[in-house]
């Protein structure tokens, strides 16, 4: 679902006329946005705002994550941390999302349906125990993300929740990717030059840079 509406597709969303989405614009009754060629387009958080008084407000969600299926112990001391943060704070939990899988790993199942319910306007709150929980890298990206669809993000930050071997264990698998890609570079590279004609073109150019360096 795109996040930026032309002003014809806005206008049909909410039941009115491009003529009326104008006038509010000028009276600054709904303020439409401006791409820097000046052309008008209009947010989901403001179509979910215009909305929003005939709609159910959102549902607060707990979402809770762990890298593998031998840390369960792991998510339910978070699921448990953050109900008696909810209850401390007079807050109803509506839902709780418990996700395995890395930080780094942006395909999570339950994560892409959180997010996906977060942009259909469902959502209100998401509490996490701790950033890396929700996300590894990126967070502050996805932060204005979820507030540009009306969502608040409330990190707890109980660091005893954010295991530090499961950074470790990212940043080997960042390693790893970065190490197979370079070997895979090298084993393309070995590949070009076994054939005759690429090899012959690539001595020339190498011939050609060292001439030109002898000139300078």
């Amino acid at each position: 679902m795109s996040n930026h509406y032309k002003p014809q597709e806005f206008a049909e969303m909410i039941g009115v006329s491009v003529k009326t989405l104008q006038r509010w614009d000028r009276e600054k009754t709904l303020i439409a946005n401006r791409h820097p060629s000046g052309r008008r387009y209009y947010t989901h958080k403001q179509y979910v705002d215009y909305i929003g008084e005939s709609q159910p407000k959102g549902k607060v969600v707990i979402y809770t994550r762990v890298s593998t299926s031998n840390q369960k112990d792991d998510l339910a001391n978070q699921v448990e941390f953050l109900k008696q943060y909810a209850n401390s704070k007079g807050i109803i939990v509506d839902e709780i999302f418990e996700d395995i899988g890395s930080g780094l790993n942006y395909n999570r199942k339950k994560w892409n349906k959180l997010l996906e319910d977060c942009m259909l306007g469902h959502v209100s709150k998401i509490l996490v125990s701790h950033k890396d929980r929700f996300i590894r890298f990126g967070y502050s990206w996805f932060e204005k993300f979820l507030e540009s669809n009306g969502v608040e993000l409330v990190v707890v930050n109980n660091e005893k929740l954010s295991p530090q071997e499961e950074l470790v264990q990212d940043l080997i698998s960042i390693i790893h990717v970065f190490s197979c890609k370079i070997y895979g570079l090298r084993k393309y590279k070995k590949k070009i030059l076994e054939d005759e004609d690429i090899a012959k073109i690539v001595q020339d150019r190498d011939h050609i840079e060292r001439a030109t360096e002898e000139d300078i």
